[in-house]
């Protein structure tokens, strides 16, 4: 895992790429690749790179890396876990090479695909790759966005960086602020992709790419798009085992050690389990607690540490005061790349990982979402089932939130107010739920105009249903988790809270070859829930028969924080982000 730039100046009137610019952006970047640094200019096109070597640790992994003949040029942040076996076939065909890097492995692909060659790839990635025959930049993205990859275009000049920070340190961004990005930050407690706090910055789509030319000629698309996966798999019994047995084997390629981080959750355990097995020997786990929490049911520490007992790994537990939240405070907002509720816990367990001597660590992030294991996937199918008939009155339901929401939040949730307007369908249920401030909250919080134009910007009732058109059961709730919170939210805070201690943060449950070899099932009417994994897993009933409690963080007691924490605690990460103390 790494970080990378890039710049095109496509247009005619465009100046060339500026070398300070493409370095500030490199080097704000640092913590992402503490390894290494690379820089390649020439005329109108420029990449820039900070290396975390865990793949090819020796030079001959450096980037921007090369084809010998200089045709192609590629900057590339992640990981290929198939490379392997993409390399044993490029060579049988007479490909030579003179790494053993995944890097190298795309060029060389690309070089027989082209554009295709994305839908051979498993892995987690963002790249740039100059073409110099075609006088072209392909940028693209990873299946589920676990990767990061940002960009500005001021209509003459493309940049792009695995930060939005690092874009604002190279200057000549557009800083306006985004009415979505500032009011989807408050709807949902992240920024909501492909929008940032700022106007002149987007996110590129998971799962999708963009083709830029000199000239300014260009093509975009999607290689990956969950909901057409979700609807043209067929049902079938599937062996759960063997899938995940494959994913946690793809996830350990590594020359370095690569660790787990261990809870008392099934999805953490599973893996620790699965990654002895498979590896075959001790592992490295790290479990978190904190002080506030010990010996209450909320306390994970116990539990994970008896199972890291049993499977014999080498298990750090890392407490976490209120002592360690004051000091770490200004550091975790300045590593935060955009504002976020959450992230909190994985900023502490990723430094802990990183103390204990790991570039690389394995997270259970992604379990829930595949495995049907959050209380959205019975609750929001009962609420629409229940609220079906208000359908055939859809302007009740917008009628009572208008009178309910000025006074309801005195005496319940403010959300209740909308719960006749959203609960009959579950894509909109889905916002009820995951939502942190309803839309007709947004005014009390931002500015009464940029709220009305953020909510037009974001669509987020359309997008929700577009999502999951056509699916049925619980595909749609794992679509949406999958699409919204999971991708938002944990994978862009497991990004910025594990690149912050340089470390590498693996999530085998979010893998396409596991998806692919699990949709039959999902789809099915016999869909693996999380104690099939845990079984899979062999794990001891201790662990399977807890009651799920969710990761807590007490944040809001370190703070004093009195209401409902996660807004009081959004009003202080936003107002950070719009002072202008965080960039």
């Amino acid at each position: 895992m790494c970080g990378l730039a890039a710049i095109l100046a496509y247009g005619a009137e465009a100046p060339p790429p500026d070398r300070a610019e493409l370095l500030a952006v490199r080097d704000a970047m640092v913590p992402r690749g503490p390894d290494g640094a690379g820089l390649w200019l020439d005329g109108r096109v420029g990449l820039a790179h900070r290396r975390l070597s865990i793949i090819e640790i020796t030079e001959a992994g450096a980037q921007p890396m090369a084809t010998s003949d200089g045709r192609l040029r590629v900057t590339f942040n992640g990981e290929i876990y198939n490379y392997r076996a993409l390399r044993a076939e490029l060579e049988a065909q007479g490909v030579a090479f003179a790494s053993h890097s995944d890097t190298e492995v795309l060029l060389h692909l690309y070089r027989r695909d082209g554009i295709d060659m994305l839908r051979s790839l498993r892995g987690m990635f963002a790249f740039a790759l100059w073409d110099e025959e075609r006088r072209g930049m392909l940028l693209a993205r990873d299946p589920f966005g676990i990767k990061p990859l940002y960009i500005a275009d001021d209509g003459r000049t493309l940049r792009a960086a695995s930060q939005v920070k690092a874009l604002l340190a190279g200057g000549g961004i557009d800083t306006c602020p985004s009415p979505a990005g500032h009011a989807g930050f408050f709807l949902w407690g992240h920024v909501p992709e492909p929008f940032t706090l700022y106007r002149g910055v987007e996110a590129l789509p998971a799962g999708g790419w963009l083709w830029v030319e000199e000239g300014g000629a260009r093509r975009s698309g999607r290689h990956f798009d969950l909901r057409e996966e979700a609807l043209a798999a067929q049902p079938a019994d599937i062996d759960l085992g063997a899938a995940l047995r494959d994913s946690v084997a793809h996830h350990l390629i590594a020359d370095v050690p690569v660790g787990v981080f261990l809870s008392a959750g099934i999805d953490s355990a599973s893996l620790a389990s699965l990654a002895v097995e498979v590896g075959g020997g001790p592992v490295e786990t790290v479990t978190l607690g904190f002080d506030r929490l010990k010996g209450t049911h909320a306390d994970e520490v116990p539990l994970a540490e008896d199972l890291a007992r049993r499977l014999g790994t080498h298990q750090r537990t890392q407490w976490v005061g209120e002592a360690d939240f004051a000091e770490a405070r200004e550091r975790i907002f300045a590593d935060m790349d955009q504002p976020s509720v959450d992230g909190v816990n994985t900023w502490f367990v990723a430094r802990a990982a990183r103390q204990a001597g790991l570039k690389v660590a394995l997270s259970g992030l992604g379990g829930d979402e595949m495995f049907g294991g959050y209380d959205t996937f019975r609750q929001l199918p009962r609420m629409e089932r229940l609220l079906r008939p208000m359908r055939l009155l859809p302007g009740l339901g917008a009628g009572l939130r208008f009178l309910a929401a000025p006074w309801i939040g005195r005496f319940a949730s403010p959300k209740l107010a909308g719960l006749l307007e959203l609960g009959p369908r579950l894509s909109d249920a889905y916002l009820l739920k995951r939502g942190l401030f309803m839309p007709w909250e947004l005014k009390g919080v931002l500015d009464p105009d940029m709220a009305a134009a953020g909510l037009e910007g974001l669509a987020t009732r359309s997008r929700l249903a577009e999502a999951v058109a056509g699916l049925e059961g619980d595909m749609r709730t794992g679509v949406l988790e999958m699409s919204f919170y999971m991708r938002n939210q944990l994978l862009r805070d497991a990004d910025w809270a594990g690149m912050a201690h340089s470390l590498e943060i693996r999530t085998p449950f979010v893998d396409v070859g596991l998806l692919r070899a699990c949709l039959p099932a999902l789809v099915g009417p016999h869909r693996p829930a999380k104690r099939d994994v845990a079984r899979s897993a062999r794990l001891p009933d201790s662990i399977i028969s807890r009651p799920k409690t969710g990761f807590t963080v007490p944040v809001s007691q370190w703070l004093g924080l009195g209401g409902p924490s996660s807004r009081l605690w959004a009003g202080l990460v936003h107002g950070r982000f719009t002072a202008g103390d965080v960039r």
